[in-house]
Protein backbone atom coordinates (compact mmCIF):
# COMPACT_ATOMS: atom_id res chain seq x y z
CA UNK A 1 0.00 0.00 0.00
CA UNK A 2 3.04 2.42 0.51
CA UNK A 3 4.05 1.99 -2.97
CA UNK A 4 1.20 3.55 -4.66
CA UNK A 5 2.04 7.40 -2.89
CA UNK A 6 5.27 6.38 -4.10
CA UNK A 7 4.54 5.96 -7.81
CA UNK A 8 1.99 8.88 -7.87
CA UNK A 9 5.06 11.30 -6.22
CA UNK A 10 6.84 10.01 -9.05
CA UNK A 11 4.75 10.52 -11.84
CA UNK A 12 4.17 14.25 -11.00
CA UNK A 13 7.35 14.98 -10.98
CA UNK A 14 8.36 13.23 -14.20
CA UNK A 15 5.10 15.19 -15.40
CA UNK A 16 6.69 18.46 -14.15
CA UNK A 17 9.96 18.00 -15.60
CA UNK A 18 8.21 16.95 -18.67
CA UNK A 19 6.66 20.18 -18.30
CA UNK A 20 9.23 22.10 -17.68
CA UNK A 21 11.28 20.71 -20.52
CA UNK A 22 9.17 21.25 -23.69
CA UNK A 23 6.92 24.28 -22.12
CA UNK A 24 9.21 27.01 -19.88
CA UNK A 25 12.77 25.69 -20.75
CA UNK A 26 14.18 28.87 -22.43
CA UNK A 27 14.81 28.38 -26.28
CA UNK A 28 18.65 28.60 -27.14
CA UNK A 29 19.24 31.95 -29.39
CA UNK A 30 20.24 31.51 -32.89
CA UNK A 31 20.73 33.83 -34.96
CA UNK A 32 18.82 33.94 -38.31
CA UNK A 33 19.64 35.25 -42.03
CA UNK A 34 18.02 36.57 -44.59
CA UNK A 35 19.10 36.13 -48.17
CA UNK A 36 17.65 36.86 -51.57
CA UNK A 37 18.99 35.54 -55.15
CA UNK A 38 19.84 38.12 -57.74
CA UNK A 39 17.74 38.67 -60.01
CA UNK A 40 16.96 40.39 -64.04
CA UNK A 41 15.21 43.56 -63.87
CA UNK A 42 15.38 47.01 -64.70
CA UNK A 43 16.77 49.48 -63.20
CA UNK A 44 16.86 53.82 -63.99
CA UNK A 45 18.62 56.49 -62.15
CA UNK A 46 16.00 59.45 -62.09
CA UNK A 47 15.16 62.87 -61.71
CA UNK A 48 11.70 63.83 -60.10
CA UNK A 49 10.60 67.58 -60.49
CA UNK A 50 7.19 69.36 -61.41
CA UNK A 51 6.07 71.28 -64.24
CA UNK A 52 3.43 73.09 -65.91
CA UNK A 53 2.22 71.86 -69.50
CA UNK A 54 2.38 75.07 -72.21
CA UNK A 55 1.66 74.87 -76.32
CA UNK A 56 5.16 74.68 -78.39
CA UNK A 57 4.40 77.66 -80.02
CA UNK A 58 2.40 80.44 -78.86
CA UNK A 59 1.85 83.89 -80.78
CA UNK A 60 0.58 87.02 -78.81
CA UNK A 61 -1.82 89.32 -81.20
CA UNK A 62 -1.42 92.96 -80.89
CA UNK A 63 -2.81 95.87 -82.67
CA UNK A 64 -0.37 98.88 -83.58
CA UNK A 65 -2.70 101.45 -83.60
CA UNK A 66 -5.24 102.79 -80.85
CA UNK A 67 -9.10 103.01 -81.42
CA UNK A 68 -12.40 101.75 -80.04
CA UNK A 69 -12.95 97.51 -80.89
CA UNK A 70 -15.73 97.96 -83.36
CA UNK A 71 -16.30 94.11 -84.07
CA UNK A 72 -14.59 90.45 -83.05
CA UNK A 73 -14.89 87.61 -85.26
CA UNK A 74 -12.82 84.86 -82.66
CA UNK A 75 -13.46 83.41 -79.24
CA UNK A 76 -11.85 81.33 -77.07
CA UNK A 77 -11.06 78.06 -78.36
CA UNK A 78 -11.50 78.95 -82.10
CA UNK A 79 -9.66 77.31 -84.61
CA UNK A 80 -8.24 80.28 -87.60
CA UNK A 81 -6.70 79.81 -90.15
CA UNK A 82 -3.59 82.64 -91.45
CA UNK A 83 -4.85 85.17 -92.75
CA UNK A 84 -8.19 85.31 -91.06
CA UNK A 85 -9.81 88.03 -89.87
CA UNK A 86 -10.49 88.21 -85.73
CA UNK A 87 -10.92 91.40 -84.83
CA UNK A 88 -11.65 95.22 -86.32
CA UNK A 89 -11.40 98.89 -85.05
CA UNK A 90 -13.40 101.68 -85.63
CA UNK A 91 -12.08 102.88 -88.85
CA UNK A 92 -13.72 106.88 -89.16
CA UNK A 93 -10.97 108.42 -88.13
CA UNK A 94 -8.37 106.36 -90.02
CA UNK A 95 -10.56 106.82 -93.62
CA UNK A 96 -10.88 110.65 -92.57
CA UNK A 97 -6.81 110.65 -92.20
CA UNK A 98 -6.65 108.98 -96.02
CA UNK A 99 -9.08 111.58 -97.41
CA UNK A 100 -6.65 114.31 -95.29
CA UNK A 101 -3.27 113.15 -97.04
CA UNK A 102 -5.01 112.47 -100.39
CA UNK A 103 -6.22 116.01 -100.65
CA UNK A 104 -2.71 117.10 -99.44
CA UNK A 105 -1.04 115.13 -101.88
CA UNK A 106 -3.22 116.54 -104.72
CA UNK A 107 -2.70 120.23 -103.54
CA UNK A 108 1.20 119.25 -103.66
CA UNK A 109 1.06 117.56 -106.66
CA UNK A 110 -0.94 121.24 -108.32
CA UNK A 111 1.71 123.28 -106.96
CA UNK A 112 4.38 121.18 -108.65
CA UNK A 113 3.02 121.62 -111.89
CA UNK A 114 2.38 125.14 -111.45
CA UNK A 115 6.20 125.68 -110.29
CA UNK A 116 7.22 123.01 -113.48
CA UNK A 117 5.68 125.63 -116.12
CA UNK A 118 7.04 129.10 -114.41
CA UNK A 119 10.51 127.37 -114.07
CA UNK A 120 10.27 126.61 -117.79
CA UNK A 121 9.28 130.48 -118.22
CA UNK A 122 11.58 131.60 -115.83
CA UNK A 123 14.45 129.53 -117.44
CA UNK A 124 13.59 131.35 -121.01
CA UNK A 125 13.77 134.56 -119.88
CA UNK A 126 16.87 134.11 -117.97
CA UNK A 127 18.35 132.78 -120.86
CA UNK A 128 18.06 136.08 -122.87
CA UNK A 129 18.96 138.45 -119.99
CA UNK A 130 15.57 139.49 -119.40
CA UNK A 131 15.35 138.22 -115.20
CA UNK A 132 18.41 138.23 -113.10
CA UNK A 133 19.91 135.18 -111.98
CA UNK A 134 18.55 135.30 -108.10
CA UNK A 135 15.10 135.75 -109.95
CA UNK A 136 16.08 132.11 -111.37
CA UNK A 137 17.65 130.59 -108.55
CA UNK A 138 14.64 131.34 -107.18
CA UNK A 139 12.19 129.76 -109.38
CA UNK A 140 14.62 126.59 -109.05
CA UNK A 141 14.42 126.36 -105.36
CA UNK A 142 10.61 126.88 -105.27
CA UNK A 143 10.26 124.21 -107.85
CA UNK A 144 12.55 121.78 -105.49
CA UNK A 145 10.28 122.78 -103.10
CA UNK A 146 7.19 122.21 -104.47
CA UNK A 147 8.56 118.44 -105.65
CA UNK A 148 9.54 117.62 -101.98
CA UNK A 149 6.24 118.09 -100.67
CA UNK A 150 4.91 115.85 -103.39
CA UNK A 151 6.69 113.10 -101.97
CA UNK A 152 6.27 114.05 -98.71
CA UNK A 153 2.27 113.52 -99.12
CA UNK A 154 3.04 110.55 -100.56
CA UNK A 155 4.61 109.13 -97.45
CA UNK A 156 1.72 110.49 -95.12
CA UNK A 157 -1.04 109.15 -97.79
CA UNK A 158 0.91 105.39 -97.35
CA UNK A 159 0.95 106.14 -93.49
CA UNK A 160 -2.61 106.48 -93.54
CA UNK A 161 -3.48 103.53 -95.67
CA UNK A 162 -1.20 101.35 -93.66
CA UNK A 163 -2.81 102.51 -90.72
CA UNK A 164 -6.06 101.81 -91.92
CA UNK A 165 -5.43 98.59 -92.88
CA UNK A 166 -3.80 97.84 -89.35
CA UNK A 167 -7.36 98.61 -88.19
CA UNK A 168 -8.31 95.40 -89.13
CA UNK A 169 -6.45 92.15 -86.76
CA UNK A 170 -5.76 89.37 -89.03
CA UNK A 171 -4.52 85.83 -87.96
CA UNK A 172 -0.73 85.79 -88.35
CA UNK A 173 -0.66 81.43 -87.92
CA UNK A 174 -3.12 78.57 -88.43
CA UNK A 175 -3.82 77.94 -84.65
CA UNK A 176 -6.32 77.83 -81.44
CA UNK A 177 -7.11 80.81 -79.52
CA UNK A 178 -6.31 80.39 -76.35
CA UNK A 179 -7.08 83.49 -75.01
CA UNK A 180 -9.24 86.44 -76.04
CA UNK A 181 -8.32 89.74 -74.12
CA UNK A 182 -11.02 92.21 -75.64
CA UNK A 183 -14.37 93.08 -75.60
CA UNK A 184 -16.38 95.00 -78.51
CA UNK A 185 -17.00 98.37 -77.80
CA UNK A 186 -13.15 98.33 -75.54
CA UNK A 187 -11.01 100.83 -76.32
CA UNK A 188 -7.20 99.85 -76.88
CA UNK A 189 -3.84 102.10 -76.95
CA UNK A 190 -0.61 101.41 -78.50
CA UNK A 191 0.56 104.22 -77.82
CA UNK A 192 3.44 103.17 -75.48
CA UNK A 193 3.20 99.05 -75.89
CA UNK A 194 1.11 96.96 -77.99
CA UNK A 195 -1.75 95.58 -76.48
CA UNK A 196 -2.01 91.86 -76.81
CA UNK A 197 -5.98 91.33 -78.37
CA UNK A 198 -5.96 87.16 -78.77
CA UNK A 199 -2.83 84.38 -77.61
CA UNK A 200 -3.33 81.89 -80.03
CA UNK A 201 -1.52 78.76 -80.34
CA UNK A 202 -0.45 77.19 -83.42
CA UNK A 203 -0.84 73.21 -82.76
CA UNK A 204 -1.78 71.92 -79.54
CA UNK A 205 -0.95 67.79 -80.88
CA UNK A 206 3.00 69.78 -80.15
CA UNK A 207 3.06 70.42 -76.55
CA UNK A 208 5.65 70.85 -74.26
CA UNK A 209 6.60 71.13 -70.49
CA UNK A 210 8.59 73.67 -68.62
CA UNK A 211 9.72 71.84 -65.75
CA UNK A 212 11.68 73.33 -62.94
CA UNK A 213 14.83 71.27 -61.38
CA UNK A 214 16.73 71.76 -58.64
CA UNK A 215 20.06 72.93 -59.30
CA UNK A 216 21.54 69.58 -57.30
CA UNK A 217 19.75 67.77 -59.97
CA UNK A 218 20.18 69.27 -63.44
CA UNK A 219 23.77 68.64 -63.91
CA UNK A 220 22.60 64.84 -64.23
CA UNK A 221 20.31 65.66 -67.38
CA UNK A 222 21.54 65.69 -71.05
CA UNK A 223 19.14 66.44 -74.57
CA UNK A 224 17.01 63.43 -75.65
CA UNK A 225 16.54 61.46 -72.05
CA UNK A 226 13.17 59.94 -71.79
CA UNK A 227 10.97 61.12 -69.66
CA UNK A 228 7.70 60.08 -68.25
CA UNK A 229 4.81 62.41 -66.67
CA UNK A 230 1.34 62.29 -64.84
CA UNK A 231 -1.32 64.81 -64.17
CA UNK A 232 -4.02 65.11 -62.07
CA UNK A 233 -6.58 65.24 -64.72
CA UNK A 234 -5.50 61.57 -65.60
CA UNK A 235 -3.51 60.27 -63.00
CA UNK A 236 -4.16 56.29 -64.54
CA UNK A 237 -2.24 57.67 -67.68
CA UNK A 238 1.64 57.88 -67.73
CA UNK A 239 2.73 60.17 -70.77
CA UNK A 240 5.49 60.55 -72.36
CA UNK A 241 8.24 63.08 -73.65
CA UNK A 242 11.86 64.00 -74.39
CA UNK A 243 14.46 66.67 -72.67
CA UNK A 244 14.89 69.17 -75.67
CA UNK A 245 16.57 71.85 -73.49
CA UNK A 246 18.20 72.94 -70.27
CA UNK A 247 17.74 76.87 -70.55
CA UNK A 248 20.84 78.44 -68.39
CA UNK A 249 18.72 81.04 -66.96
CA UNK A 250 18.25 80.28 -63.15
CA UNK A 251 15.59 81.21 -61.16
CA UNK A 252 16.00 81.86 -57.27
CA UNK A 253 12.88 81.57 -55.01
CA UNK A 254 13.43 81.05 -50.85
CA UNK A 255 17.09 80.27 -51.35
CA UNK A 256 16.32 77.38 -53.92
CA UNK A 257 17.74 77.33 -57.13
CA UNK A 258 16.23 75.99 -60.33
CA UNK A 259 16.41 75.76 -63.76
CA UNK A 260 13.76 75.57 -66.43
CA UNK A 261 13.76 72.12 -68.19
CA UNK A 262 12.46 72.31 -71.66
CA UNK A 263 10.40 68.65 -72.10
CA UNK A 264 8.65 67.85 -75.70
CA UNK A 265 5.46 66.11 -75.01
CA UNK A 266 3.16 64.65 -78.05
CA UNK A 267 -0.32 65.47 -77.53
CA UNK A 268 -2.31 63.40 -80.78
CA UNK A 269 -5.37 62.86 -78.52
CA UNK A 270 -5.78 66.58 -76.87
CA UNK A 271 -5.93 65.09 -73.60
CA UNK A 272 -3.05 67.46 -72.42
CA UNK A 273 -4.29 71.22 -71.79
CA UNK A 274 -1.95 74.28 -71.46
CA UNK A 275 -1.74 75.02 -67.81
CA UNK A 276 -1.69 71.60 -66.91
CA UNK A 277 0.16 71.10 -63.68
CA UNK A 278 2.97 68.14 -64.41
CA UNK A 279 4.56 65.34 -62.27
CA UNK A 280 7.80 64.01 -63.96
CA UNK A 281 10.32 61.71 -63.91
CA UNK A 282 13.24 62.47 -65.67
CA UNK A 283 15.55 59.16 -66.47
CA UNK A 284 18.50 60.02 -66.41
CA UNK A 285 20.51 56.28 -66.72
CA UNK A 286 18.32 53.27 -67.14
CA UNK A 287 19.15 49.51 -67.96
CA UNK A 288 16.94 46.54 -69.11
CA UNK A 289 18.16 42.97 -68.15
CA UNK A 290 20.12 44.12 -65.61
CA UNK A 291 21.23 41.66 -62.83
CA UNK A 292 19.78 43.32 -59.77
CA UNK A 293 20.45 42.97 -55.82
CA UNK A 294 18.93 45.30 -52.82
CA UNK A 295 20.53 48.02 -52.07
CA UNK A 296 20.44 46.95 -48.02
CA UNK A 297 22.78 43.74 -49.45
CA UNK A 298 25.61 46.13 -50.21
CA UNK A 299 25.72 47.62 -46.40
CA UNK A 300 25.09 44.60 -44.85
CA UNK A 301 27.69 43.81 -42.37
CA UNK A 302 27.39 40.03 -40.31
CA UNK A 303 28.09 40.42 -36.39
CA UNK A 304 30.98 37.95 -35.46
CA UNK A 305 29.73 34.25 -34.75
CA UNK A 306 30.04 32.90 -31.04
CA UNK A 307 32.83 30.35 -30.78
CA UNK A 308 30.02 27.30 -30.99
CA UNK A 309 27.71 28.68 -34.01
CA UNK A 310 27.06 26.71 -36.52
CA UNK A 311 28.70 28.77 -39.31
CA UNK A 312 31.72 30.36 -39.82
CA UNK A 313 32.94 33.44 -42.17
CA UNK A 314 35.02 33.60 -44.78
CA UNK A 315 36.25 37.11 -45.91
CA UNK A 316 37.16 37.61 -49.53
CA UNK A 317 41.07 36.85 -50.28
CA UNK A 318 41.56 40.52 -51.72
CA UNK A 319 40.67 43.35 -48.68
CA UNK A 320 42.09 46.50 -50.83
CA UNK A 321 40.15 49.39 -50.34
CA UNK A 322 36.91 49.65 -52.93
CA UNK A 323 36.76 51.35 -55.49
CA UNK A 324 33.87 53.47 -56.48
CA UNK A 325 32.15 51.10 -58.53
CA UNK A 326 32.79 48.15 -56.35
CA UNK A 327 30.73 46.62 -53.31
CA UNK A 328 31.14 44.04 -50.39
CA UNK A 329 28.10 41.78 -50.03
CA UNK A 330 27.81 38.14 -48.12
CA UNK A 331 26.66 35.21 -49.76
CA UNK A 332 25.39 31.73 -48.05
CA UNK A 333 27.34 29.05 -48.91
CA UNK A 334 27.12 25.46 -46.98
CA UNK A 335 27.70 26.59 -43.78
CA UNK A 336 29.59 29.72 -44.66
CA UNK A 337 28.87 33.53 -44.97
CA UNK A 338 30.84 34.26 -47.54
CA UNK A 339 32.54 37.48 -48.86
CA UNK A 340 32.56 38.51 -52.12
CA UNK A 341 33.71 41.42 -53.93
CA UNK A 342 31.31 42.80 -56.92
CA UNK A 343 31.53 45.74 -59.34
CA UNK A 344 28.10 47.77 -59.78
CA UNK A 345 26.50 49.86 -61.99
CA UNK A 346 23.38 52.14 -61.79
CA UNK A 347 21.32 52.51 -57.74
CA UNK A 348 18.34 53.99 -57.76
CA UNK A 349 18.71 53.90 -53.92
CA UNK A 350 16.44 50.50 -53.38
CA UNK A 351 18.45 48.06 -55.99
CA UNK A 352 21.72 48.05 -57.28
CA UNK A 353 22.69 46.91 -61.05
CA UNK A 354 25.64 44.09 -60.66
CA UNK A 355 27.84 44.11 -63.69
CA UNK A 356 30.52 40.83 -62.16
CA UNK A 357 31.10 39.10 -59.45
CA UNK A 358 27.46 37.38 -58.88
CA UNK A 359 25.27 34.64 -60.24
CA UNK A 360 21.72 34.58 -59.91
CA UNK A 361 21.88 31.29 -58.12
CA UNK A 362 23.80 33.23 -55.11
CA UNK A 363 21.91 33.73 -51.92
CA UNK A 364 22.76 37.18 -50.87
CA UNK A 365 22.17 37.84 -47.25
CA UNK A 366 20.26 41.19 -46.89
CA UNK A 367 20.17 41.09 -42.88
CA UNK A 368 20.41 38.67 -39.46
CA UNK A 369 18.67 38.84 -36.12
CA UNK A 370 18.73 36.83 -32.67
CA UNK A 371 15.81 34.64 -32.00
CA UNK A 372 14.79 31.60 -30.11
CA UNK A 373 14.51 28.15 -32.30
CA UNK A 374 11.32 27.95 -31.65
CA UNK A 375 10.67 31.28 -33.08
CA UNK A 376 12.92 29.86 -35.95
CA UNK A 377 11.63 26.77 -36.52
CA UNK A 378 7.88 28.58 -36.68
CA UNK A 379 8.84 30.95 -39.30
CA UNK A 380 9.11 30.02 -43.66
CA UNK A 381 12.60 31.95 -43.75
CA UNK A 382 14.53 30.16 -40.89
CA UNK A 383 18.12 29.77 -40.92
CA UNK A 384 19.81 26.68 -42.72
CA UNK A 385 22.74 27.25 -40.32
CA UNK A 386 20.21 27.06 -37.19
CA UNK A 387 20.35 24.03 -34.95
CA UNK A 388 17.49 22.05 -35.19
CA UNK A 389 15.57 19.95 -32.38
CA UNK A 390 15.75 16.58 -33.28
CA UNK A 391 11.85 15.02 -33.90
CA UNK A 392 10.34 12.58 -31.29
CA UNK A 393 10.12 9.17 -32.27
CA UNK A 394 6.15 8.67 -32.62
CA UNK A 395 6.28 5.36 -33.83
CA UNK A 396 4.79 2.53 -31.88
CA UNK A 397 6.94 -0.88 -30.59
Amino acid sequence: MKKKPIIITLAIVILAFLGWFFFLKPSPVVTTFTSENPYIGHIAETVTATGTIQPVDTVAVGTQVSGTVQAIYADYNSVVKKGQLLAVLDQSLFIASVDQAKGNLAAAESNLNYQTSNLSRQKQLFAVGAISQADYDNAVYTYNSAKASVSTQNASLATAEKNLSLSKIYSPIDGTVLSRNVSEGQTVAASFSTPTLFTIAKDLKKMQVQASVDEADVGNIKDSERVTFTVDAFLGQTFEGRVQEIRLSPTTSSNVVTYTTIINAPNNDLKLKPGMTASIIIYTSEADSALLIPEKAASYSPSVPAPNAPYSLVKAADTSALKDNERFVWIRKDNQLVQKRITVGLDDNTKIQVLSGLATADQVVTAEAETTVKEANASEGASPFMPHRPKRNTKKK
